[in-house]
């Protein structure tokens, strides 16, 4: 409605995604999203509010991805409102299945036929920008057995985020404390009923960057395998025990985009079947097939693969590298940050001739995926700047 008010042209996609498009010619696309990652954590505002709190914004989305999709919406409007879009089109696509898997970008190049552009960006991510993307997959390992005590567990809330809290119901407590307490775990154990429940509290991160958080589920069922001695759960614990996969016997590192990672981002037990998923995250050198069947040999249960995308890789020396670059040197002045690799996925893996660019701001902590997220206010500001002069700048590229 907003793009329709400001005589943009605009395309509801069949519900999967909307295109907002102006001007004609050569394509320069813009991919954002609305969709996000589910609310963990401890929040100091209401998730949902967009509190701004002096020059700040707090709520789930501000920087990943609607504060960045909004920004890059009025870079556009601004480019029209001037009369800067002339021989060539814009296409601001925003999708809703991002954190999910991309079908919304799927549907729209693949299922609508839309064609793919000449140069285009992604505000999802870092400035100055990222020339290249990790492989990701999602696999599954399940096993239907009893496991004594338990009668239930839940631990996570998606896959590419690092659990933050886990939960699980028993029917005794055994010597589980003392397990807790022996590896200094954040847990509360309480009786309700006949039943004790015990609930550890880890801390929320990026699943491309597990390392940075601490996984309440492994936590979990490493004291629960312990304490009721449970193999099922001691094996899984110890062989994700490293998240960049040392413990699995599966790690592996490329000079351009650098090491693996594995977060295990849910854990479920019905008190028939346990399921772990882990999203796994690889350089380009690895084959992501051959590898998850060697940990599938390894795990209890069966093992399959949820999902799976490509690695990518760009050009630095390429003219859209170089133009990004630069425009992004001209409107902030920093000409020291390097453009980098990352361990996340965006949608610049869906679309051709694509990279994402921004909005995260050099030394910027903005809690992407964890609780408390936000935005500084003069960063969204300056972002736009930083995307209607990139999108003029593509526009008029030879």
């Amino acid at each position: 409605q907003l793009a329709e008010s400001e005589g943009f042209k605009v395309d509801y996609c069949d519900g999967y995604a909307t295109e907002i498009r102006y001007g004609e010619g050569p394509i320069i696309g813009i991919y954002s999203h609305c969709d996000v990652v589910p609310v963990s954590g401890d929040w100091k505002y209401p998730p949902f509010s967009g509190k701004v709190e002096g020059a700040q914004m707090f709520g789930r989305g501000t920087s990943d991805d609607k504060g960045p999709g909004i920004a890059a919406f009025y870079a556009l409007k601004a480019l029209k409102d001037q009369g800067l879009i002339q021989g060539f089109q814009v296409r601001h696509v925003v999708g809703g299945n991002e954190e999910k898997g991309s079908r919304c970008l799927d549907y729209y190049f693949h299922q609508l036929g839309r064609p793919n552009p000449k140069y285009g960006f992604t505000p999802d991510a870092e400035f100055p920008l990222i020339y290249g993307e990790k492989g990701i997959s999602n696999y599954q390992t399940r096993l239907t057995s009893k496991l004594g005590p338990v009668l239930s567990l839940d631990a996570g809330v998606v896959a590419n985020s690092v659990i933050d809290l886990a939960k699980a119901t028993l029917t005794e407590k055994g010597n589980l404390e003392e397990v807790l307490k022996k590896y200094a775990f954040s847990y509360t154990l309480e009786k309700e009923k006949d039943t004790f429940v015990v609930t550890v509290k880890g801390k929320a991160a990026h699943g491309s960057m597990p390392e940075m958080g601490v996984n309440a589920g492994l936590q979990l069922i490493k004291a629960l395998g312990e304490a009721f001695s449970l193999t099922p759960l001691t094996t899984l614990a110890s062989l994700y025990a490293d998240p960049s996969g040392k413990s699995l016997n599966e790690f592996y590192e490329s000079k351009l985009l650098h090491a693996t990672t594995y977060n295990v981002g849910l854990i479920h037990y019905d008190g028939k079947e346990l399921s772990l998923i882990c999203n796994f995250r690889y350089p380009e050198t690895v084959n992501p097939l051959e590898v998850i069947a060697r940990i599938g040999d390894k795990s209890p249960g069966s093992t399959r693969i949820l999902s799976t995308s490509r690695s990518l890789l760009m050009d630095p020396e390429s003219p859209m590298i170089k133009t990004l670059l630069g425009v992004y040197q001209q409107e902030t002045g920093d000409t020291i940050t390097p453009i980098m690799a990352i361990g996340g996925g965006t949608y610049a893996k869906e679309a051709q001739n694509t990279v994402a660019f921004g909005s995260n701001f050099p030394g910027k902590i903005d809690n992407i995926h964890d609780a408390n997220e936000k935005i500084d206010l003069d960063d969204f500001k300056k972002s736009m700047a930083i995307y209607a002069h990139a999108i003029h700048a593509l526009g008029n590229l030879q």
